[in-house]
């Protein structure tokens, strides 16, 4: 495996700035992450008794309870078990659960949160857990329910969870039946192409869904399989037992509503300033927490003294929502700007691992960070890779790709050989000849009308049967073409179909096991393995 790196630019402005010119956007975040001091004064404000902070015992109770309930390793326990320390600090990362893991980048944040913590770890001399945080509480399903894979017709196939739901479950509350586990597992079969290493994945992957009750329970348990060896701690958002540890902050966020809300749009305000644009809508109403309601996630509204949803289902005087946060905290639920928040007071972060468009939005959250009595983390940008299979590498040779070629000017590149086999130039002729064909037929039809006016239609129709059979003649010459080329065309479609699916990079697409199926678990393992630095750059993986 060879690694290389590649300048490509976030479409954030925001967040390009804050990789390549962070002191453009330093005053919207608290820490620089390529400063090396800056680990060691996170980690001297975290060592403070005074900072707002749940309890490490009871939250290493619940990570224990769970991370054994999905088959976590001896050492992902371990480090629970270190958490226990006050010495002890963290680095995470996170996504919403999803089927099979999802897209590549989920198993990339992951691949960022260990080596980061194993990197800090020798930097300070002091013990760095890698923690993964399941947003188990999200109930955006349908972003949830699929993942894809390339076929071996070179069709990027969609491999979706057909489950009934009839409300708006949070993920981890989504019941998934054995029936649409088994339906399934039965498509990713047939997308994965055959190879040795797909019967003992697949039956890996079916005793898995045959244990999981959820789709947070499915991801959860795929993770912690993936990445035993490594001491990755799972923590589920929507677990009871983390929510009873939430309850001192939901209750601050109830109380100080108003105050949350006038930091955060006072950030937008600042940041569109600096001539950027919000990547989240921010209004005075929004109470920034859900609740839930007979089996849904409801966004709560400050409507005048009281809190309530749209549809008016729940309403709550401040009093109530603040005596919920005490007495019944599972019952909250953080939105997009109070997760951070959250994060930061159950784990003692030294730094969160985040993706563009991540750090675009927490460039809003310094002063609410602050108005709770918390620090915002070294936020560090997630690993970024492109995989290049050496079939793929050979097809780019021979069409002189290069890696920004495919990504930017790809249909510049083939069009450009395209003529150079001459197809182009057979599309020109058959062009210019219905061209010159009609403007010489149109005095013919001009005439035999002036005979007579109803020859028009007549000489109408004769000149339209004339240019299909040019068509037809032009489609025959182009299936000639294709037939001649198929094997080339086939190609660039593969390198195409391969680096930008649908469109977009790879890493957004495409689900791990498309490339497990054909290499084993060693490719990931290698991966995990190579010396990596945290640059903010793009890495192209050569296999």
């Amino acid at each position: 495996m060879r690694v290389e790196r590649f300048r490509w630019e976030p479409a954030q402005p925001i967040t390009r700035d804050y990789i390549y010119d962070y002191a453009a956007v330093a005053s919207l975040y608290e820490h620089n992450p390529w400063n090396e001091s800056g680990e060691r004064e996170r980690a001297a404000w975290l060592d403070r008794d005074t900072r707002p902070q749940a309890a490490r015992g009871p939250l290493a109770d619940a990570l224990r309870v769970f991370n054994a309930s999905i088959g976590n390793g001896e050492a992902a326990l371990q480090h629970i078990e270190a958490l226990r320390d006050p010495e002890t600090l963290v680095v995470i990362g996170g996504q919403q659960a999803g089927l099979f893991t999802g897209p590549l980048l989920v198993l990339y944040k992951a691949v960022t949160v260990i080596t980061e913590a194993r990197q800090a770890t020798q930097r300070l001399g002091r013990k760095v857990v890698p923690v993964f945080w399941i947003a188990g509480e999200d109930h955006d399903l349908d972003e949830a329910n699929h993942t894809y894979a390339l076929s071996d017709a070179l069709a990027v196939q969609k491999v979706k969870l057909n489950a009934p739901v009839d409300k708006k479950p949070s993920v981890s509350q989504w019941a998934i039946d054995s029936e649409a586990w088994r339906d399934a597992l039965a498509q990713l079969e047939q997308t994965l192409m055959n190879t040795e290493f797909k019967p003992g994945l697949l039956d890996r992957l079916a005793t898995i869904l045959a244990e999981s009750r959820t789709l947070t329970e499915q991801f959860a348990r795929i993770i912690a399989w993936l990445f035993d060896e490594y001491g990755l701690v799972l923590v589920d958002s929507d677990d009871a037992a983390i929510r009873k540890l939430e309850g001192g902050l939901f209750g601050e966020i109830a109380t100080r509503q108003r105050e949350l809300s006038d930091a955060l749009l006072a950030s937008k305000e600042r940041l569109e300033g600096l001539g950027y644009k919000a990547q989240v809508e921010l209004h005075p109403e929004q109470a920034h927490l859900f609740v839930y309601h007979e089996g849904e996630r409801l966004l709560l509204l400050r409507q005048g003294d009281r809190f309530a949803d749209r549809k008016g289902t729940v309403s709550l005087t401040e009093e109530q929502l603040v005596g919920m946060a005490q007495r019944s905290p599972e019952k909250l639920s953080n939105n997009v700007m109070t997760r951070p928040l959250m994060q930061d007071y159950l784990f003692p972060v030294l730094s969160v691992v985040l993706g563009p468009s991540e750090i675009a939005y927490w460039g809003l959250l310094r002063d609410a960070f602050r108005l709770f009595g918390l620090q915002m983390p070294i936020v560090v940008p997630r690993y970024e890779f492109t995989l290049l299979e050496g079939t793929i590498q050979k097809q780019m040779t021979r069409f002189d790709l290069e890696f920004e070629d495919v990504i930017r000017r790809l249909d510049d590149k083939q069009n450009a050989w395209l003529e150079a086999q001459g197809a182009l130039q057979v599309e020109e002729l058959f062009a210019r000849t219905k061209q010159e064909f009609e403007r010489l037929y149109d005095p013919v039809v001009a005439a035999v009308s002036g005979i007579n006016p109803g020859l028009r239609k007549l000489g109408e129709t004769n000149m339209q049967k004339i240019v299909e059979q040019i068509d037809f003649l032009e489609g025959r010459a182009a299936e000639a073409f294709r037939s001649q080329h198929e094997s080339s065309l086939r190609q660039w479609e593969r390198i195409r179909q391969t680096v930008m699916p649908l469109g977009r990079p790879q890493e957004r697409v495409y689900n791990a096991f498309q490339y497990s199926v054909k290499y084993g678990g060693g490719w990931l393992r290698e991966l995990l393995e190579t010396p990596l630095v945290r640059d903010g750059s793009h890495r192209i993986v050569y296999f």
